[in-house]
């Protein structure tokens, strides 16, 4: 029996505003608000209206809650001008936190002017983070106890990048691609031998990987893309020949259009494209047989919840999974809504208040 999962990563202390590089002048502005809320704020200031609420915040799914840190750095650093902190009380749930539906995840109580402007700002941070930190935990929980590499930069915009590693994060993915979706906790990013690399040294997978082993430093961990040449197995064979115990991997990462060569005289009984079982096992027993047993796969290419369970059902000999795309499906939006009025409850018919002994005061 695997081990039991471990729960999302809950950081004992919350990631500090400054780290999110918030455009504080332009949020206050209100330029990232939808227009309604910008126009609400400014007619009550003008009319001379004020009142103190309670906002309360929930979404409809099961879910790993992100972007909450990020929401108070909003708070703490963006309300109207001639508002601080402590006009406001914020109580919240933590990242990484698992919710059920409609679960009040965030409340905020102050003069309404104070923060009315915001609601877009902080609502777009939670949905967005929430989406990449449940769909990241449903991928490790799949896979677990084997690693999963967070890998889907190249499917979304680059200013995405910081939170979305730091919700991976939270939800146990082992490694992310690149500086800036580690750098909410102090690491690095991680990565292979790309297809580029290979075509930049002719096509010589080999050539390649030796190149980059010589030239990084020993803890780098060399792991070598082996589908170039759609002979994932010959290709493993030779990389490994090549730099021994140097290499650390093989990643599997075939088209789903491609059937690797390895492949062909076994077909019949099962689909042959893309990365599947039999490739996997193909290249182990291929390795082992030469005394490679050190050397791990790590697959990717289409993997998400269900094809990870697949794969583990089926005790395919893999050693980590790399997730790319998946990550951003679905969706998770949040709802705020005013549900108390100068000290009376007062809210839109069915969203009235919801208490929750979860929440904890910000400091």
């Amino acid at each position: 029996m695997p081990p039991p999962i471990p729960p999302p990563i809950r950081p004992p202390q919350r990631v500090p505003p400054e780290r999110f590089h918030l455009p504080v002048e332009r949020i206050r502005d209100g330029y990232y608000s939808d227009k309604y809320f910008v126009r609400t704020r400014d007619v009550l200031a003008q009319t001379g209206r004020n009142p103190e609420v309670t906002m309360q915040v929930f979404q409809k799914q099961h879910a790993y809650l992100g972007g909450v840190d990020e929401a108070i750095g909003i708070l703490k650093l963006c309300l109207t001008t001639g508002y601080r902190w402590n006009d406001i009380e914020v109580f919240t749930m933590r990242d990484g936190d698992c919710v059920e539906p409609g679960e009040t995840v965030l409340l905020i109580k102050g003069p309404y002017v104070a923060f009315a402007h915001l609601e877009t700002v902080y609502l777009g941070v939670l949905a967005r983070r929430t989406r990449v930190a449940t769909n990241t935990r449903l991928v490790v929980e799949a896979a677990w106890p084997k690693p999963v590499m967070f890998f889907p930069a190249r499917f979304d915009h680059w200013l995405v990048q910081t939170g979305d590693g730091y919700a991976a994060h939270i939800s146990g993915a082992i490694g992310v691609s690149t500086d800036a979706q580690a750098s909410w906790w102090g690491s690095e990013g991680i990565g292979t031998v790309p297809h580029a690399m290979i075509a930049a040294f002719g096509g010589d997978t080999v050539a390649a990987a030796v190149a980059l082993a010589e030239q990084m430093p020993d803890e780098v961990r060399i792991i070598v893309l082996a589908d170039f040449d759609n002979d994932c197995v010959s290709t493993s064979l030779a990389v490994a020949r090549a730099l021994g115990s140097r290499l650390f991997g093989v990643r599997l990462d075939t088209s789903e259009s491609m059937v690797d060569h390895s492949i062909i005289p076994q077909m019949g009984g099962f689909d042959p494209r893309g990365v599947n079982p039999q490739l996997v096992r193909n290249v182990r027993e291929a390795l082992d047989a030469e005394g490679f047993q050190h050397v791990e796969i790590t697959v990717s290419g289409g993997f998400d919840p269900a094809k990870i369970r697949a794969f583990e059902s089926e005790g395919v000999p893999v050693d980590s999974y790399g997730v790319g795309s998946s990550l951003f499906a679905g969706r998770f939006d949040f709802t705020a809504d005013i549900v108390v009025v100068d000290g009376q409850p007062l809210a839109k018919a069915g969203r009235g208040y919801r208490p929750n002994d979860r929440l904890a005061r910000v400091d």
